[in-house]
């Protein structure tokens, strides 16, 4: 499972790249939607987790995006605002898969991200323990 991380505050995103890679995922990090646009062009992405309360904006473009250069992404919006806690996001973005506060715990955030994924890593480490057997 590919995942690209874009958050604005780079610490956080490090604690959940970290986190994700634990539990098997590749994970590209950035921290502006330049930087996304050009991952999501340079790598096979499967989910996206995108920080709606980016310093420079953009989040929105990066969804846009990747609904253009990387149909089958999901994207999981993370936001520390309420603006969208009405769901209103799953009509502004067509490929939005879900929405978590900011202060998220990071096993919440990677269920997600494993629930979202085409390719789930425990589908994965099942058949290399098969392939041990």
């Amino acid at each position: 499972m590919a995942v690209l991380i874009v958050e604005g505050d780079l610490r956080l995103g490090e604690l959940w790249k970290r986190h994700l890679q634990r539990e098997g995922a590749e994970v590209v990090l950035t921290g502006c939607a330049e930087q996304a646009c050009t991952a999501l062009s340079d790598h096979p992405i499967d989910v996206l987790v995108v920080d709606l309360d980016l310093p420079e904006g953009g989040a929105l473009s990066v969804a846009d995006f990747a609904s253009y250069r990387r149909p089958e992404a999901r994207v999981i919006f993370v936001t520390a605002q309420s603006f969208f806690s009405d769901g209103s996001i799953f009509r502004v973005s067509p490929n939005a898969a879900g929405l978590l506060g900011a202060d998220a715990r990071p096993e919440d955030l990677a269920a997600l991200v494993e629930h979202h994924s085409p390719k789930p890593v425990l589908a994965r480490q099942v058949s290399r323990a098969d392939e041990v057997l």
